[in-house]
């Protein structure tokens, strides 16, 4: 069993001075599930490298059980610092793959062509899809082999606009999640804030917020049983 997972590149909060990326727990969580399972988890972003973690999902008060076993796991911190280059990765040889939110993501994932070219070839080799939190919105501008949006019609979740203007940053997102997911004719439907909440349409498996990534990665698992 082998799996991708794509991370964002970008570190810039909109025009704010802030650092965003991606969000630590929504890293750490799914990949001990993929790894506790006995999966090879490659990982992956636009420039290679070190991705950015989003210095607020880093702080004291954002720490979980996966978050404080990162950082005690010097293999996969140096994993994690040599990504590679989305633009070398196809599709073959995985059988899934999973995209962790935080911010970064509305900026990179969503217009990179690579990261478009890699859902595309996924969803039409019927192989697990999974994003959670922001990381759904690469859907925007994936099609199916009908050429349609490859949400439309699908049950989809993600960061819910009442999340967004929580954390008071509505007017700094180039989009919101929740609007775009419908706008490309998902069935939006969401849990209360904070709260995990995973839908799972067919192969694609979208979660609400960091607390769902954990989950989002178990139903990409039992999909590939």
């Amino acid at each position: 069993m082998k799996i991708l997972m794509v991370l964002t590149s970008h570190d810039q909060l909109g025009d704010t001075g802030n650092k965003t990326g991606f969000w630590l727990e929504e890293f750490a969580a799914p990949y001990y599930v993929f790894k506790d399972a006995g999966a090879e988890v490659i990982l992956a972003s636009p420039n290679g490298g070190h991705p950015p973690i989003d210095p607020t999902s880093d702080g004291a008060d954002a720490q979980t059980d996966d978050t404080r076993r990162f950082k005690g796991d010097a293999e996969t911190q140096k994993q994690l610092a040599t990504t590679l280059k989305l633009s070398d990765i196809t599709e073959a040889g995985f059988d899934a793959i999973f995209y962790p939110g935080g911010h970064g993501p509305l900026w990179d994932l969503v217009e990179d062509a690579d990261s478009k070219r890699l859902i595309e070839a996924f969803a039409a080799a019927d192989r697990p899809v999974g994003a959670v939190c922001h990381a759904p919105a690469v859907f925007r501008h994936t099609v199916g082999a009908d050429g349609k949006p490859l949400v439309s019609g699908r049950l989809v979740t993600g960061f819910t606009n009442t999340e967004e203007e929580a954390v008071g940053l509505t007017q700094i997102v180039p989009f919101l999640v929740e609007d775009m997911l419908k706008a490309a004719g998902g069935r939006y439907e969401k849990g209360a804030d904070c709260a995990s909440f995973v839908l799972r349409d067919g192969k694609l498996v979208t979660g609400q917020n960091p607390a769902s990534s954990a989950e989002a990665a178990e139903q990409i698992l039992a999909l590939l049983k």
